[in-house]
Order: C-alpha cells, then sequence, then structure tokens
C-alpha cells in the first residue's frame, strides 16, 4: 500500500487464498471476486443494521445511506489500513428512545451527534496520548457492566412489543435459535436476519404486514433526511453509549490485528475519530449512530479476506440500495411482533455479552469491589432509575454507568488507603486484560 493508502496489490493469483495465507488489507482478489466479498459484507449487516431504525421509527433508507457514507469515511480516516463496516449500534435504541419521549425524534438526533463529538474528542486524545488511560479507567468489570445493563434495560421494550403479536414474536424467537444450531457458515452468523424473514412471512399469512407504504414510494429517489434539534437534557442518556462505543473499537482494531498479525494500535485514536465523525454525520442527516461490526469481522474470518478493498464496495453498495425509496418502504413494513421477537434475543444476548467480557477476562468476583460494582450498575439499569436535576434527566443507563464508575474506583482507592484487602485495581485488571477482544454491540 502506498504511504497514501490508496490502491491494493494482487493476492497471489487474484482467484484464491493462497493455502495458509490470508489476503491483507494492502491486497485484494479480482474485482469479481472482490465485488461478491463485498456484497458479502452488506448481507452480513443487513439484519443488525436495519433493525435499529425500525425499533427507533427512524426512516430506514436513511439509516442504510449514512452507514454505507460512514464505512467510506472511516476506512478513508484510517488509511485503507482497518477493514471495517460502520452498521447501526444497538447502543443506542435505549437513549434514543427515552429522548424521542422528551423531545421527539430531533431531540434524538441531537443526542446522536454529540455522541458522536464526544467520541471523536476522545479519539483525538487517544491518537495524541495513548489508549492506556482508557483501560485504566474503564477495566473489564466496568466495561462488562455497562454493556450488559445497556442490554437488560432494553427488555421492557422487547415485551412490549412481543405482547403486540405473540403468535409472530414466538415464531421469530425459535426460528432465531434454529438458524443459529443448524446451519454453519454465514447462514449460522445471519440467524437474527433469517429469523426476522421467517416472522415477517407468519406476520404476511396472519394479516399483520401493511403494503400500502410500498406502493406509495418512488423506485429511486433519496432517503427522507431530518433535522436535529440540542437538548442539554438528553446528555446524561447518551453519555454512557460513547463509553461502549470506545470499548467496541478498541475491541474491533485488536481483533482484526490479532487475525492478521499486524500492529493497528496506533490507528486506535484514528478508529474511534472516524466512528465519531459518521456517528455526527448520520445524526445531522436522519440516521442512527454506528460503530464497527462484528457480524463481518465473522466473513473475514471465515474467509481469510481482510482486503479494505471489499468495504469500499460494501459502502458503496450500501448507498445504492438506501437511493430505492420503495426498498426502504418494504424494510419499514416489518411488524412489531416480529421486532418483538428479535428484540427478545437480541436485547438478551446484548446483555450477556457483558457477562461474556467478564468471563474472557477472568473477573474475579469474590472480590467484594467488582461484586459490588456489576451487582448495584445492573439492578440501577434493569430497574431504570431515574433521577432529574432541572433540565438534565438521567435515566437507568447513565446512572448504571455513573455508579460502575464510580464504585469501582471508589472503593478501590479507599480500600488501598486503608489496606484492609487486596485489590484488583485497574492495572492489574489491564494486564490480566492484554490482548482480549471486548464484545461487540454491532
Amino acid at each position: 500500500m502506498s504511504t497514501r493508502g490508496i490502491g491494493w496489490t494482487l493476492h497471489g493469483d487474484g482467484r484464491n487464498v493462497v493455502p495458509g495465507g490470508y489476503v491483507a488489507p494492502d491486497e485484494r482478489l479480482t474485482w469479481p471476486r472482490t465485488i461478491g466479498i463485498g456484497a458479502q459484507h452488506v448481507v452480513a449487516m443487513f439484519g443488525a443494521t436495519f433493525l435499529v431504525p425500525l425499533i427507533t421509527g427512524f426512516p430506514p433508507s436513511t439509516t442504510l445511506l449514512f452507514s454505507g457514507i460512514g464505512t467510506l469515511l472511516f476506512l478513508v480516516i484510517t488509511a485503507n489500513r482497518i477493514p471495517s463496516y460502520l452498521g447501526s449500534s444497538f447502543a443506542f435504541i435505549a437513549p434514543i428512545a427515552a429522548a424521542q419521549s422528551q423531545h421527539g425524534p430531533a431531540g434524538a438526533l441531537g443526542g446522536i451527534i454529540m455522541a458522536g463529538a464526544a467520541l471523536a474528542i476522545i479519539g483525538l486524545i487517544v491518537h495524541t496520548a495513548g489508549a492506556r488511560w482508557i483501560q485504566v479507567a474503564m477495566p473489564p468489570i466496568v466495561t462488562g457492566a455497562i454493556v450488559a445493563l445497556i442490554g437488560l434495560n432494553l427488555a421492557p421494550t422487547a415485551k412490549s412489543s412481543f405482547e403486540q403479536a405473540p403468535v409472530t414474536a414466538l415464531v421469530t424467537v425459535i426460528a432465531i435459535l434454529l438458524v443459529t444450531v443448524l446451519f454453519k457458515g454465514i447462514l449460522g452468523r445471519l440467524s437474527i436476519l433469517v429469523g426476522v424473514l421467517a416472522g415477517y412471512v407468519v406476520a404476511m399469512v396472519r394479516g399483520e404486514v401493511d403494503f400500502a407504504a410500498i406502493n406509495d414510494a418512488a423506485w429511486i429517489g433519496l432517503p427522507e433526511f431530518a433535522a436535529p434539534e440540542f437538548h442539554l437534557s438528553v446528555v446524561g442518556l447518551f453519555v454512557p453509549v460513547v463509553l461502549v462505543l470506545v470499548a467496541e473499537n478498541i475491541g474491533h482494531v485488536k481483533s482484526v490485528a490479532a487475525m492478521t498479525g499486524r500492529d493497528l494500535d496506533p490507528l486506535t485514536g484514528r478508529a474511534l475519530m472516524a466512528d465519531g465523525l459518521a456517528t455526527m454525520i448520520a445524526g445531522a442527516g436522519g440516521g442512527s449512530g454506528t460503530t464497527t461490526y462484528a457480524e463481518n469481522i465473522g466473513v473475514m474470518a471465515a474467509s481469510r479476506v481482510y482486503s479494505t478493498a471489499a468495504y469500499w464496495v460494501a459502502g458503496i453498495v450500501a448507498i445504492l440500495l438506501s437511493l430505492f425509496p420503495k426498498f426502504g418502504a418494504l424494510i419499514a413494513t416489518v411488524p412489531a411482533g416480529v421486532l418483538g421477537g428479535a428484540g427478545v434475543v437480541l436485547y438478551g444476548m446484548i446483555g450477556i455479552l457483558g457477562v461474556r467480557i467478564w468471563v474472557q477476562n477472568q473477573v474475579n468476583f469474590s472480590n467484594p469491589i467488582n461484586l459490588s460494582t456489576a451487582g448495584v450498575a445492573l439492578v440501577i439499569g434493569i430497574a431504570d432509575f431515574t433521577w432529574v436535576i432541572g433540565d438534565l434527566t438521567f435515566a437507568g443507563i447513565a446512572l448504571g454507568t455513573a455508579a460502575a464508575l464510580i464504585i469501582f474506583h471508589g472503593m478501590t482507592a479507599i480500600a488501598r488507603a486503608r489496606g484492609s484487602e487486596h485489590v484488583a485495581g485497574p492495572e492489574e485488571l489491564e494486564s490480566r486484560d492484554h490482548g482480549s477482544r471486548p464484545s461487540k454491540l454491532g
């Protein structure tokens, strides 16, 4: 690759992956094969990226457009060295719903922009000063608690949608679970998408799908755009999302580095800045916030093709698909029962991903500090505690996140000062976390 990160060299004969090797980020296969792999990345991100606007009420085509634009922006800012697709982040669902109840969709878009700006600033700091301070401030016990409470905080939303069409929702849940265990390869990793399609068919048979919007939509045209509004009261809703996005991006960089054998740590700050800017652009036009996608990491691991050329194809394909309003209208017809079924599985999986972070990093729950950090934070998040201070409203996710940070660092500092017991502090947890891969909320 050139110093500007432009262009790719042909891998081997361009037709097959060299035995025992892989297609590096600065390499590519022949263009027909690269286009096919890029289209596969679009399919991999499809179900998850569309679920967010369907759940939050945002226009699906708009979200798809900005996911494509964000992906291309990410590739440019990271100098074409980190293969990644930026899709809709599930971490935004709860704060968007809360912000919409207060200030409507425009207020939620303002919160998305503020979260993106904060992430971009953190990226700039990381690019300048390194990422160690993040690892010290957010050890695995804290990161896992935040991820877990974000998923479990959404349980009432899943229940509400499930109850609107319980038969369809139950079929969706069963289909997702069966596809996960029955199929290998890409189909097994697309269990959410396949489950939603199965639920959609059942909904059609039961007369729960309204096709009127499809007939009214044009074949070709721009997506529906919306302007944001900024309200200080939503800041507390979106701050925790920034912490999750930081963990997701760092985990993505480490995962790709481990798979390709390349040192990508110097690009961590760029990745954070790119995701932050992509989120800001999406919020400015009516799309949802973005994050790097674990689904696409799975595709790369299976194909051994890490070429960023495939992601350029994926981003361009996503943009082109967003220019077909009938396509977006079709996606928007997915009924509440299907979303409820998918939500039951998805939100539960997000919650357990937090637990997975604890397990992967061998968090010691015999330590009362870790036990208190996780326990209090989860109860606050699941019960959705709310604290109103003037115009500011802090809901369960924000308060749970604050509790995890304050309890861990506060109790650690006091225990060390008193010498009351051995405490696994940030430095020890960081060394235990060396080389780990935080789970995604993609």
